[in-house]
């Protein structure tokens, strides 16, 4: 929106009488706050990552399309060049990590949901860089993307829940009409069904669907908690020969609950001030629940009434009484009354809290109440603000009043969130206040064509124009353009750019709709913005560490490029000094060479190449190869955090984007066509440990690695150090861990087996990488039927080709090209993801206008360049679909300011 300030723009001001005869009784001056503070912000930079997707929502067999933008509040240094995108499934388990090169900031890249691969449910984006990872992973870009699948799921289904249980009983009532892939009901058919946490049973039975194909299922559980788990796992009848239809339904909104917290304005209740608190309800799904009500005190009266404002939330202002205590009694939309205490009330304290807030300046009051003030009288107080990890102001005041007033300037601060926090003289904070500064408007994009309305196959011409407070610009941008009749979306549920990197991205807690606080803003909706900003905590760093001097632990620094780093060592361990080594890439017909460290360590930098590129790296030009060992470091990815967005996952994909799987339905016919004549696809590998007792007891792998992966691997432990995912390998112990344990400090290692037998890691070099055909990797063992006995936590599961049958000997050759060579390896690293352009079909001739065109995103383009003068050009031609299209712009100017825009057109037959 704003320039994203590079340059520091602190100023200290001096509020009410001269400090300077406490200066000398200050345990912490306020400029050892603002040097410290400042010493944080200019030696730990702040990175965002963006992604804009083509389409909100997709079904299995599309192409998802994306544009990855990276701002940064700092000019001197240099930004990280590469972002790494992770696809993960409704577990939280990783499916796919695509790196991105980044060219001026700006990326792209591309997913083909493979049918194999892929089938419907709610997937979840995470984008980050490597300088990211070394700070809290609730920063990184997150986003759940809704996948429908009418190539592989043939039971679709609808469901409501409806809660049947009292106080403490868990009894679900499920709702839910069953259809065939072609959208018919599934009419009178017998059904199981079975309500499970993992392997264990909660409750089960059998139904039979209606005349339109609904039936009820009523879920018997002993705890709410442990229903709100499970899955109900069901089978239909097919109606014929066939097996029956199967499907799953997350049970996790099957019960209804509501919880309600309040947040009082600075942080405390403090006896006898007027507070404005704030409060959130939320529902057992995380979503925000409408209510109403009254505070009452500990006698019952009542003291103020509450209603929320938007998703939930809202706020009341009343003065608490030392000694008494409040409850709000509040009623749902559901009409369940519930009770819900407030914080206790402290008897002495002081907060900053905002007064009002126009377009030049936000005024603020410091308050302290009749006891604290006595306490405190003519002491020293501190006020700090910053925005984006830029200190913006730094005040300092003697307190001789009850209340302080501070004004502000706005044009301070970069538009954002400020962060304002109320010390003491010796450095502890007592009172925070987020607030939502508005300096800067976002970038003007204006959006035109040179008709209104077209017909289908038309070719349009599209203009955009960029200005930055009426200057035009010059600036990097995509744009989008879809059937809206196929993908229709509400523009408040959408991830944009705008409330991405200004809102979310500094917030760690769930923020529900966020793009509502942006789309058309009002005073109503800056009034929800402010409220919300009263229930969230920025906990980007904590001034408590800032001034004891501990700061955060750096592990990874801006990627400039892939880098492939390691150490060459003798037999006997010793590093080789001033070894050389040629690495190559042959698909690339690449060469680059290298020399050791008195360390004997290695890097290669500014590597370029796709991935799944075969590498490999050797030291034969030594003398004394044959007695070297070549050791790469392996690459460390975060691990798989657990996030609040899930709260935006999709219960009925299959209902609420409906015209859109229709529409891939008739898209993809002609495969499903194919699927149910023939059966002729590549058959699913072979290997599994159900055929073994010892782990027959886990579930289902979350990941399945083929021998295709291990091609050209002499080292099977070098090479199970990059290919399994989700599991980090430690040097120092030589064992392996679950990524996302190790990551916070867990320490109990991974449990390997070789066809159902237990091996410990050493004694995985005594297979043959050749031999292996594929490998499991269970990330939970979730009944405990492995851990219980190896006291592990998480298993890989390796199995080997079946022995051949004899045949003649092997000549010296063939064993010597089966044995693992030390001095050069083989590597398949991730790489760049392979470039690939979108399709823009011409309809320029009666022949080429005779093709059927039903595609949903009709153009995009994520290298859109505006010239000096702010403008760009675009062609394109329409598909064969009729009604609005729905043109979306985001992007950034070369100052750092951000926008999006939205503009329709009509196209008719």
């Amino acid at each position: 929106m704003n320039r994203i300030v590079k340059l520091v723009c602190y100023s200290l001001f001096v509020c009410c009488l001269a400090i300077e005869s406490y200066a000398q009784q200050d345990s912490v001056t306020v400029n050892t706050v603002v040097e410290k503070t400042q010493k944080l912000l200019e030696a730990y930079p702040v990175e965002k990552v963006h992604l804009h997707f083509d389409k909100p929502y997709y079904a299995v067999g599309d192409t998802l399309w994306f544009k990855a933008y990276l701002t940064s509040n700092m000019y001197n240094y240099d930004l990280s060049k590469v972002v790494y995108v992770e696809v993960m499934n409704g577990k939280d388990s990783l499916m796919q990590t695509m790196r991105i090169p980044l060219t001026h900031n700006v990326g792209d890249g591309h997913l083909v949901l493979d049918q194999e691969w892929y089938g419907q449910g709610n997937y979840r984006f995470r984008a980050y860089t490597k300088w990211m990872v070394n700070f809290d992973p609730a920063y990184f870009f997150n986003k759940i993307v809704p996948v429908g699948d009418v190539l592989n799921n043939a039971l679709h289904y609808t469901v409501t829940f409806n809660d049947q249980g009292k106080g403490k009983s868990a009894r679900a009532q499920a709702v839910i009409q069953f259809k065939d892939r072609e959208g018919k009901p599934l009419s009178n058919r017998k059904l199981n069904w079975s309500a499970q946490v993992g392997w264990e049973p909660i409750d089960d039975g059998k139904g039979q669907t209606d005349a339109v194909g609904n039936v009820m299922i009523n879920i018997n559980g002993k705890d709410r908690d442990r229903l709100q788990k499970g899955k109900l796992y069901v089978s239909v009848e097919s109606g014929g020969s066939a097996p029956p239809l199967l499907g799953t339904i997350p049970l996790q909104t099957a019960l209804w609950d509501a919880d309600v917290q309040f947040f009082p304005e600075g942080g405390d209740l403090i006896a006898g001030l007027s507070k404005k608190v704030a409060f959130k309800a939320i529902g057992s799904d995380g979503r925000g629940l409408p209510m109403k009500g009254s505070v009452v005190d500990q006698k019952g009266t009542e003291v103020a009434a509450l209603s929320d404002l938007h998703k939930g939330m809202g706020s009341f202002t009343f003065i608490p009484e030392a000694g008494n205590a409040y409850t709000a009694n509040v009623t749902f939309e559901n009409g369940e009354n519930r009770s819900f205490p407030l914080p206790p009330v402290v008897e002495q304290g002081i907060s900053v809290t905002v007064v009002k807030s126009d377009t030049s300046q936000l005024q603020l009051a410091i308050v302290a109440n009749d006891p604290f003030f006595a306490a405190h009288k003519g002491k020293a107080f501190y006020l700090i603000a910053q925005t984006n990890g830029i200190l913006c102001y730094a005040a300092q005041a003697a307190l001789r009043n009850n209340s302080v007033v501070v004004n502000l300037p706005k044009d301070r601060f970069p538009t954002g969130i400020a962060q304002l926090t109320l010390f003491t003289s010796s450095g502890a904070p007592v009172s925070e206040r987020l607030v939502f500064v508005e300096n800067i408007k976002p970038l003007s994009i204006t959006i035109s064509s040179d008709k209104t309305a077209y017909t289908t196959k038309e070719l349009v011409k599209l203009g955009i124009q960029v200005a930055n407070n009426d200057t035009m610009t010059v600036g990097n941008y995509s744009v989008a353009v879809v059937d809206e009749s196929k993908v229709p979306y509400e523009e408040n549920k959408e991830t944009t750019i705008l409330s991405n990197l200004l809102l979310t991205s500094d917030l760690k807690g769930y923020v529900e709709e966020p793009n509502y606080y942006f789309n058309q803003p009002d005073d109503h909706k800056r009034e929800a913005l402010d409220v919300l900003l009263l229930t969230q905590g920025y906990r980007r760093f904590s001034y408590t560490d800032i001034l004891a001097d501990r700061y955060p632990e750096v592990h990874f620094f801006p990627e400039q490029g892939i880098e492939i780093s390691g150490v060459l060592r003798l037999n006997n361990g010793k590093p080789v000094v001033n070894g050389g080594l040629l690495l190559s890439i042959p698909d690339r017909s690449f060469r680059k060479d290298t020399y050791t460290d008195e360390n004997g360590r290695f890097v290669f930098n500014d590597l370029v190449f796709t991935d799944s590129s075969r590498v490999t790296i050797n030291a034969r030009g030594n003398d004394n190869y044959r007695n070297m060992v070549i050791n790469v470091d392996p690459t460390r990815y975060p691990g798989i955090d657990t996030t609040a967005y899930r709260a935006d996952d999709v219960l009925n994909i299959d209902g609420v984007f409906a015209p859109y799987l229709t529409n891939s339905r008739n898209e993809y016919r002609t495969s499903i066509l194919l699927e149910e004549v023939e059966v002729t696809a590549s058959s699913r590998p072979s290997f599994s440990h159900k055929d073994y007792p010892a782990i027959s007891g886990l579930g289902m792998a979350d990941h399945q690695i083929s021998a295709d992966r291990l091609k050209g691997c002499n080292n099977l432990i070098m090479c199970l150090q990059t290919a399994l995912t989700g599991i980090t390998y430690d040097s120092q112990s030589q064992l392996f861990f679950i990524t996302r344990d190790y990551n916070a400090g867990g320490r109990i290692p991974v449990q390997f087996f070789v066809n159902g037998m237990a091996m410990d890691v050493p004694s995985l070099n005594g297979i043959m990488p050749a031999e292996v055909e594929g490998i499991e990797i269970f990330l939970r063992d979730e009944l405990g039927t492995v851990s219980r006995m190896y006291q592990n936590n998480g298993v890989v599961s390796i199995y080997t080709t079946k022995k051949q049958e004899k045949g003649p000997r092997m000549s010296l050759s063939q064993i010597e090209a089966l044995l693992p060579k030390s001095n050069i390896i083989d590597l398949t690293p991730l790489g760049y993801v392979e470039e690939r352009k979108f399709y823009t079909p011409k309809y320029d001739t009666p022949e080429r206008r005779a093709v059927n065109d039903i595609r949903t995103t009709v153009y995009w383009n994520p290298e859109v360049k505006t010239t000096e003068d702010g403008t760009a050009q675009l062609n394109f031609y329409n598909a064969d679909g009729i009604g609005s299209y729905r043109v979306v712009v985001e992007g950034v100017d070369a100052t750092g300011n951000i926008g999006r825009a939205i503009y329709r057109y009509t196209v008719k037959q």
